[in-house]
């Protein structure tokens, strides 16, 4: 996933930079909301995080211009704290809203909440993914393997399906516990391992178009050579 920031402070800019890296984020950043709003346009983010205080362009008006054309997830990210500046946010179009000085575990989590909560372009993720030999669909909560229907657990489909959902993207177990368990899961990371064991049990050499890949020191994906339907 990409995310932008726009923030005029470098140090924030920064800090905020290595977390999102750090879980898997391409970033790109900007100081001002001219060169903000322009580069949001170019790198077309998955999410945005606003200063509000900006030279230029201050981030009330940034955040207009994004909703004028786009509905991808924006985060204000401020000192200014009080309810009015708050609710002024959430009015114009801002999908969370976070004061200055912020504990960057609470970011992170608000981050993921945003994004489990929106998808970009205002479309909901189909229920039904289909590659080569393989259904996921989780209105019925099955899984059908080279035409059978294999007997699987919950939070192995959910897990399967959030990986499948977004095909060659790498996934942190961090991310994996945040988007899949949530965020307020307080498990070993090492439960991620154990279920991508037990699915690739189901899964492993059924089709030479898509696998569960590891990817060391980083995390998994579900790498595929073709599209989902």
């Amino acid at each position: 996933m990409k995310a932008v920031i726009i923030e005029d402070d470098p140090n924030i800019a920064q800090l905020l930079r290595m977390y999102l890296e750090k879980d898997g984020f391409a970033v790109e950043g900007a100081q001002d909301g001219v060169s903000g709003l322009a580069l949001f346009r170019s790198a077309q983010p998955d999410i945005v995080l606003l200063d509000l205080m900006l030279p230029e362009m201050d981030g009330w008006a940034v955040c207009r211009a994004i909703r004028q054309e786009s509905e991808v997830p924006v985060i204000m990210v401020t000192a200014k704290g009080e309810t009015i500046d708050k609710v002024q946010g959430l009015d114009i179009g801002a999908d969370d809203y976070i004061a200055k000085p912020f504990d960057m575990k609470e970011v992170m989590a608000r981050i993921h909440a945003v994004l489990r909560r929106t998808v970009k372009g205002g479309r909901e993720k189909p229920r039904r993914l289909e590659y080569d030999r393989l259904i996921v669909d989780m209105d019925s909560f099955s899984l059908t393997v080279d035409g059978r229907v294999v007997d699987t657990p919950p939070k192995e489909l959910e897990l399967l399906y959030h990986l499948a959902s977004a095909p060659n993207r790498v996934y942190t177990r961090n991310q994996l516990l945040d988007e899949v368990w949530g965020f307020d899961y307080f498990g070993d990371s090492r439960t991620v391992d154990v279920h991508i064991k037990r699915l690739r049990e189901k899964l492993e050499g059924v089709s030479a178009e898509w696998a569960l890949k590891t990817v060391w020191g980083v995390g998994y994906k579900f790498e595929t050579f073709g599209a989902a339907s």
